[in-house]
């Protein structure tokens, strides 16, 4: 097996004069869970559908498990979840499931156990209901979503991809889909998804890669990113909300740089010189009853809006995200 699951040299994609992908570079280990991470119209899904060879990229260089990502072979070994959604609608779910394991040679016999299996496993088949004996249209948003994960994962894939995985999910199948990704990387699999939702890249990412406007902006381990983006984050929790002479220390530009506002929570960016005792001090003297005080490393949602921040997409290229 190679020890990189995914390596791209210097990848460039147009579309006539707008520039989607800019000589991106990056290197995913296998057996490790990786984040492409941008906003909307970032270049993401574009690099996906190179990867897979769905379009070329005009520069550069794609191999997929030690292989160019042109060879056939290689892509069988694959899973591919894409962010438009689309099953047979009027078709049974098991026959469904049966077509999709079949084009990537998985038996009736051997696709049924497994169909089993994850139907199981994600609540699609208890003792009063079966859904995989349910046409498609039957079946929640939700649910079909799960469908589509299970056939992108029936075929037992080295490598794994998910674009925008989470989007439209409610809070427990967000959940299941979560459990899965931890399980696949426990056995070794590789997982690259793309996202716009920092706070699940950071739970489930040992790695990540932000875009903006097509280009790499950074990336590299979760912990080695968040060292690196330096200590001047204090998280702050308040009993009860902020009152408005709370609020003016908190937006006092010679303490504050940044503040990430949550009602009773606050995640705070230190000013160049500023002191963060300053800061408490000031706050306790406005009469804040402080809950939590505490220097901790910046969120990589934080990351992301400093290094992205409101200039990270071009306006109106959305559709080429």
């Amino acid at each position: 097996m190679s020890e990189t699951a995914l390596e791209i040299r210097g990848v460039a994609k147009r579309y006539a004069a707008h520039v989607a992908v800019r000589d991106l570079s990056l290197t995913v280990p296998t057996g490790a869970v990786y984040g492409l991470l941008g906003p909307n119209g970032a270049g993401k899904t574009t690099t996906i559908r190179m990867i897979l060879n769905i379009i070329a990229p005009d520069e550069g260089t794609i191999r997929v498990l030690g292989r160019p990502n042109t060879e056939t072979a290689v892509l069988d070994r694959l899973g591919y979840l894409p962010e438009e959604r689309g099953l047979y609608k009027t078709m049974v779910v098991r026959d469904v499931l049966r077509f999709l394991g079949a084009l990537k040679g998985v038996g009736t016999h051997e696709a049924d156990r497994r169909i089993d299996e994850w139907l199981d496993r994600l609540s699609l088949r208890s003792e009063s209901k079966d859904w995989g004996k349910a046409k498609v249209e039957e079946l929640s948003r939700g649910m079909q979503q799960k469908v589509q994960f299970i056939g992108t994962l029936l075929h037992d894939p080295e490598l794994v991809i998910l674009d925008e995985p989470f989007s439209g999910l409610d809070p427990i199948n967000a959940q299941a889909l979560k459990d899965t990704v931890v399980d696949l990387k426990r056995r070794g699999r590789t997982v690259i998804f793309s996202t716009h939702l920092m706070d699940n890249a950071e739970r489930l990412c040992d790695a990540v890669c932000i875009i903006a406007r097509g280009e790499k902006v950074l990336d590299g381990t979760v912990a080695g990113v968040k060292a690196a983006a330096g200590d001047r984050t204090v998280a702050l929790a308040l009993d009860g909300s902020a009152d408005p002479a709370v609020m003016t220390i908190l937006h006092d530009p010679t303490l504050v740089t940044r503040l990430d506002d949550r009602s009773r929570s606050f995640e705070v960016t230190l000013a160049d010189g500023a002191d963060a005792q300053t800061l408490l001090t000031r706050l306790v003297g406005a009469g804040a009853r402080i809950q939590r005080f505490e220097r901790v490393q910046p969120s990589l949602h934080q990351i992301f809006l400093d290094r992205v921040g409101a200039t990270g997409v071009e306006p109106g290229m959305s559709g080429h995200g």
